[in-house]
């Protein structure tokens, strides 16, 4: 019996490792999509351009990264609201509706996952 256990660890701990590695070359994508989009972004009311949100939301994410061990959880307890207000965030973009930046940040999550790496949104 410990020799499956052993060599199930074995078999899976090397899996689990390479998951954690995936959460910040993920947020990062997410922070670099941000900062190169044409996107303005509305944080409690006013509006900023997208270097602005970047460094913003990196500092969020450099003081507050123990809130987001995944990239869902960055995006949803960091990335979608002002901490201190509560209000969200929201994205506007040329050809696109005003949206809540959760919801941007989702599809940009889901194509850098599915390997669309379009940088045009």
């Amino acid at each position: 019996m410990r020799v499956f256990f052993s060599v199930l660890l074995i078999c899976v701990l090397p899996s689990i490792a390479s998951a954690d590695d995936t959460v910040p070359a993920e947020i990062d994508y997410l922070l670099r999509s941000i900062g190169s989009s044409d996107c303005t972004f509305i944080r409690n009311g006013k509006r900023y351009d997208s270097r602005s949100a970047e460094d913003h939301l990196r500092m969020k994410y450099r003081r507050g990264k123990r809130y987001a061990p995944t990239s869902e959880k960055f995006i949803e307890r960091l990335a979608s609201k002002s901490s201190i207000s509560k209000k969200l965030y929201y994205v506007e973009c040329d050809g696109i509706e005003k949206m809540p930046s959760g919801d941007w940040l989702m599809k940009r999550l889901g194509d850098y996952r599915a390997g669309s790496l379009d940088e045009q949104e």
